[in-house]
């Protein structure tokens, strides 16, 4: 399926880009990742793959969220060649998914990580996948139906820029799909090492969105049933601390295992979807660029 839309040279390159249905190809140059511009500076390819050896794509917070972000996308009833951009698409799991799920619609990802999206490539080698910082952008405006933006925002220092950057993405009427960690008094060491930015409380959130000039389509939160038990977690890494100074891979094991959080968020997946839940270890909110008549 052709780009519906014309692509920048990146710097140091020759020649018009245009995507073959396979590759990038540049001034008779082919790439299976168009690479524009790269800030490290809120993710790494290390965690990437500390993520991937860890727990893949099996821990059931990660299930529920795709499975969240496939029944928004399902709600809006999108036309065939319709546009999704997954934006922090990383190694590609939700990406899968979809193309599982939507044959008929132009897929893209994006994300700032080098060699996962590479890797990606292979996995899924008709899927076009571009590496930039979403605050420089190389896109043009008003090209998508669905933006995905799935526990990426708290990795950006200036999350209003990267809101309006979405915003300017999509079309009017394009809806923007986003999750990010919730309980804005609940950052610890844990998110340090992970290189989150912050928090979100779901207020903090609508009235970032709303000032970019969205309006709110649904407000919910996953992992309803596990918070209490995260919050207790959490509020103790903050009194005491953690001196442990690699606490990812072992945490997202240890909770990927446990049997309470697994039957917990099955329950949700299965029964809660549809159901606005007023707090969870998650935000997820689906909000859309009007239509201005």
């Amino acid at each position: 399926m052709k780009l519906p839309f014309k692509l920048k040279t990146p710097i140091g390159e020759e020649g018009e880009p245009f995507w073959d249905g396979k590759y990038f190809v540049m001034d008779s140059q082919k790439t299976s990742v168009l690479e524009y511009s790269e800030n490290l500076a809120g993710w790494t390819d290390a965690l990437t793959d500390l993520h991937e050896n860890t727990i893949g794509d099996s821990h059931p917070i990660d299930i529920i969220s795709r499975t969240c972000a496939i029944k928004e996308v399902m709600k809006k009833n999108l036309p065939p060649g319709a546009l999704i951009l997954e934006i922090g698409c990383s190694s590609g799991f939700l990406l899968r998914e979809l193309v599982k799920n939507f044959p008929n619609y132009l897929l893209v990802g994006v994300d700032v990580v080098r060699e996962p999206l590479y890797r990606l490539s292979k996995i899924l080698p008709g899927i076009p996948l571009f590496r930039f910082d979403l605050l420089k952008c190389p896109l043009p405006e008003k090209i998508a139906d669905v933006i995905i933006l799935l526990n990426v925002l708290e990795h950006i220092e200036s999350d209003g820029e990267a809101l309006k950057e979405v915003f300017d993405l999509l079309k009017p009427g394009g809806a923007l799909i986003l999750e990010v960690p919730a309980g804005r008094f609940l950052y610890d060491s844990y998110d340090k090492e992970l290189l989150h930015y912050r928090r979100y409380s779901s207020s903090d959130l609508v009235e970032k969105l709303k000032k970019v000039g969205f309006e709110i389509q649904r407000k919910s939160h996953l992992g309803f049933f596990i918070y209490p038990p995260f919050v207790m977690v959490k509020l103790l890494n903050r009194i005491f601390g953690n001196k442990n100074n690699s606490i990812v891979g072992k945490r997202a094991v240890k909770t990927s295992e446990n049997q309470f959080v697994k039957k917990a968020l099955e329950f949700e997946a299965k029964f809660l979807l549809n159901t606005i839940l007023p707090f969870g270890i998650r935000v997820t909110i689906t909000a859309t660029r009007p239509i201005l008549i």
